[in-house]
C-alpha cells in the first residue's frame, strides 16, 4: 500500500508542484487550502490529486502517514492545530525535497536576491538540451518546458534557491535544506522586509549557504556584486567568478542589444572563446547566461552545446513575458518587485528599444516594495521610463504606518524627474486607462509579484479588440 502524504495550503505554486512530483512518484496525495482556483487547481485536476476547502481537521482523517506544511501556513490553522495535537509526522517542503528528491543527486543551487528563476531555468535546459535529463525545482514556468519542475533519470537537481524561510517552525531559508554541490550565486541585497531585519541578516542567511558547499564542490560567483566578492572569500570550495568587469573568469565583453536579444563576447580566463546570442534582454541577462556557462564547463557540458542551449532558451513566463505585438504596440509582463530589478528590467527594454515610448507600470505589493526604505530607490528607479503607472498599494495595512513606503512622495519624486505619473486603479479601469492613451510605437510593461488583477491580458484583450475593429472599418470602407 503507498504511502499517503497530505499538503497543507497545496495551491501555492511550490506545493503544488511538488504534489506533482509525488504523485508522479507513486505516492497517495491530497491536500487542502482556501483559495482553489486556475491555473493550480485543474493542474492538481488533472493528475488526480483531490483537494479540499476549507482547512478543517476532518481533512487529515484517516490520518495520512506524512503531512507537509506550506510556508504560509501559521499556529491557529485548524490542521496545523490538529498535526500538533495529535503528533502527526509532519515536514516543510525544503525538507521532503531534500529526504525524497535531492539526496543521491548532484545538487545544483541557484541563489541571489535576482535572477534566480531566469539562470536556474537556463542551467535546467542546458542539461535537458545535452540530453542529460536533470531533474529541477523552480519557482516559475520556463518556457522550454511548460512546468516549474521534472524529474529526470539524469544526475543533476537544479533548485531554484530561494532565501525565503521555510516555515512557521523552522525560520532558516528554505535553500539551507538542499545539500547544494554546486551553487550559483547572482547577487545579494536587502529584501524579504518582512523575514529579514536588514542587510547583515540577508547576508548571513547566504553565508550560511556557502558554508554547506563541500570542499569538492564549487561556488560560481558574481565578481560584479561588491557583496558576493566579499562572501567568497570564507568558501570552502572551488571558487569560480563571471561579470562583465575585470577581474572574473568568465567574462561578457562588447554586449550589443539587438531586437531579438543580446549578443556578446565570452572571455575566459583572458581568451576571448566566441560569440554568443541569448534571446532576452538586458545585461542582467547576460550575467545569468555567464552564470550558466561557467557551471556547465564545471560539470562537463561541451561549450557547443552550451552556446546552442542559450540560443534556443525561450525565458520563463511573467519574466518579460511578450503578452502582446501588433505590429504597433508591445505589451510585456514581468515579476519584478525589488527596486533594482525595476531599474534592470526597465533598462534592458530602453536598450532594446531606444527609440519608442516606454511604459512602466507597477503594483506595489511585496512586504519589501511596501516599505519606506526603499523610497529614494523606486524615484531612480523608473527614470529610463517615459510613462509611469502606479497601481495603489497593495494590502497597505499589513505595514505598520511609520514603516510604511510613501507612495504620494515616490510619485513627486518622478514627477520631479519631468516623467508623467498616473494612479490608476488594477483591472479594467488601468487596461482602459492606457488603452486610451497608447500611441504607435509604445512600449508597455507592468510588473509585479501578483496577477495585477489581470491587466496585462484585459489591456491585450482591449488591443485585440481595437485592431479587430480596425480591421473590419477597413473591409467595410
Amino acid at each position: 500500500m503507498s504511502q499517503r502524504i497530505h499538503l497543507i495550503a497545496i495551491c501555492g505554486t511550490g506545493m503544488a508542484a511538488l504534489a506533482g512530483m509525488l504523485k508522479e512518484r507513486g505516492y497517495e496525495v491530497t491536500g487542502s487550502d482556501e483559495n482553489i482556483y486556475p491555473p493550480m487547481s485543474t493542474f492538481l485536476e488533472a493528475r488526480g490529486i483531490p483537494v479540499a476547502s476549507p482547512f478543517a481537521a476532518k481533512n487529515l482523517q484517516p490520518p495520512p502517514d506524512l503531512v507537509v506544511v506550506g510556508n504560509a501556513m501559521s499556529r491557529g490553522n485548524p490542521e496545523v492545530e490538529h498535526v500538533l495535537n495529535e503528533q502527526l509526522r509532519y515536514v516543510s517542503l525544503p525538507e521532503l525535497l531534500r529526504e525524497y528528491f535531492i539526496r543521491g543527486k548532484y545538487s545544483c543551487v541557484v541563489a541571489g536576491t535576482h535572477g534566480k528563476t531566469t539562470t536556474s531555468s537556463l542551467l535546467a535546459w542546458s542539461l535537458h538540451h545535452a540530453g542529460w535529463e536533470p531533474s529541477f525545482f523552480i519557482g516559475g514556468i520556463p518556457e522550454n518546458f511548460g512546468q516549474g519542475y521534472r524529474l529526470g533519470s539524469g544526475r543533476h537537481f537544479v533548485l531554484e534557491g530561494d532565501e525565503y524561510d521555510t516555515a512557521f517552525f523552522d525560520k532558516r531559508a528554505k535553500f539551507l535544506h538542499y545539500l547544494p554541490n554546486l551553487v550559483i550565486l547572482n547577487n545579494v541585497e536587502f529584501d524579504h522586509a518582512d523575514i529579514y531585519r536588514n542587510l547583515d541578516e540577508v547576508q548571513l542567511a547566504f553565508q550560511r549557504l556557502l558554508n554547506l558547499i563541500p570542499a569538492n564542490g564549487f561556488l560560481i560567483a558574481n565578481q560584479d556584486d561588491a557583496i558576493v566578492r566579499t562572501l567568497v572569500k570564507r568558501a570552502f570550495c572551488k571558487v569560480i567568478s563571471f561579470g562583465t568587469n575585470e577581474p572574473a573568469d568568465w567574462r561578457a565583453v562588447d554586449i550589443r542589444t539587438r531586437a531579438h536579444g543580446v549578443e556578446f563576447d565570452v572571455v575566459r580566463a583572458g581568451v576571448t572563446l566566441t560569440r554568443a546570442h541569448l534571446p532576452l534582454a538586458g545585461e542582467h541577462n547576460v550575467k545569468n547566461a555567464l552564470a550558466v556557462l561557467a557551471a556547465g564547463e564545471v560539470l562537463g557540458l561541451p561549450l557547443e552545446q552550451r552556446l546552442a542551449a542559450l540560443a534556443s532558451f525561450r525565458g520563463v513566463q511573467r519574466r518579460l513575458q511578450l503578452r502582446w505585438d501588433d505590429g504597433q504596440h508591445l505589451v510585456f509582463d514581468d515579476f519584478a518587485h525589488h527596486p533594482t530589478a525595476v531599474k534592470a528590467t526597465l533598462a534592458g527594454l530602453r536598450q532594446r528599444f531606444p527609440e519608442r515610448r516606454l511604459w512602466a507600470v507597477f503594483e506595489p505589493r511585496t512586504a519589501t516594495t511596501k516599505r519606506k526604505v526603499f523610497e529614494q530607490d523606486y524615484i531612480a528607479a523608473f527614470a529610463a521610463a517615459d510613462r509611469v503607472v502606479f497601481a495603489p498599494m497593495h494590502r497597505a495595512d499589513k505595514v505598520p504606518e511609520a514603516e510604511r513606503l510613501s507612495l504620494p512622495a515616490v510619485i513627486e519624486g518622478i514627477r520631479a524627474q519631468g516623467i508623467p505619473v498616473d494612479l490608476v486603479p488594477a483591472g479594467s479601469e488601468m487596461a482602459n486607462f492606457i488603452a486610451r492613451q497608447l500611441q504607435t510605437g509604445d512600449v508597455v510593461l507592468f510588473m509585479s509579484n501578483g496577477d495585477f488583477g489581470g491587466t496585462p491580458a484585459l489591456l491585450a484583450g482591449r488591443l485585440m479588440s481595437a485592431a479587430e475593429a480596425a480591421k473590419a472599418a477597413r473591409r467595410d470602407s
